[in-house]
C-alpha cells in the first residue's frame, strides 16, 4: 500500500541544490479532506500553483543554467528554480479516483522540463493508505 498525498506533502527535486525540498500546495476545489488537508490528484502539477520553487536549479540540461554558465565564461552557475511541469504526475492510483482523476500517492513522480525529477518524500499525512 502507498500513502494518500495531501496539501503540505514534502516534494524533492533531483536537480535542486540541497536541500531541494518544498511543500505541495493543493487547492480545495475537489472538497475532499484527509487529515484535515485537501487531497491531491495527478493533475496537481501546475508550476508555482501546486509545485513551488526548490530554491536553486543545478541541472546541467536546464536552458537557464546553460545560459548562466555561458555568461560566466564556462563556470558552472546554478540559477533560481522555476519548475516546468507540463505533464501530470505519473502514475498515481488509477483505481482510486478524485473528481474522475487518479489520486496522487507517495510513489508518484513528476518530470520537470529543466531536467529534474520531482518525487514525494512525505505524503503530508501518515494514516491513510491507498492501493499502488
Amino acid at each position: 500500500m502507498t500513502r494518500q498525498v495531501v496539501n503540505g506533502a514534502l516534494l524533492r527535486c533531483s536537480a535542486a541544490m540541497p536541500p531541494g525540498v518544498a511543500g505541495l500546495s493543493v487547492q480545495p476545489v475537489n472538497r475532499l479532506l484527509s487529515s484535515n488537508q485537501p487531497v491531491a490528484n495527478i493533475l496537481d502539477h501546475v508550476p508555482l500553483l501546486n509545485i513551488p520553487s526548490f530554491g536553486m536549479c543545478a541541472s546541467p540540461s536546464s536552458p537557464m543554467v546553460i545560459a548562466a554558465t555561458s555568461a560566466a565564461m564556462g563556470v558552472f552557475t546554478p540559477v533560481p528554480c522555476l519548475p516546468a511541469t507540463p505533464a501530470p504526475w505519473v502514475t498515481g492510483t488509477p483505481t482510486v479516483l478524485l473528481a474522475n482523476i487518479p489520486m496522487l500517492n507517495n510513489c508518484s513522480t513528476c518530470q520537470c522540463l529543466n531536467g529534474g525529477q520531482i518525487s514525494i518524500s512525505f505524503a503530508g499525512q501518515a494514516t491513510v493508505e491507498i492501493p499502488p
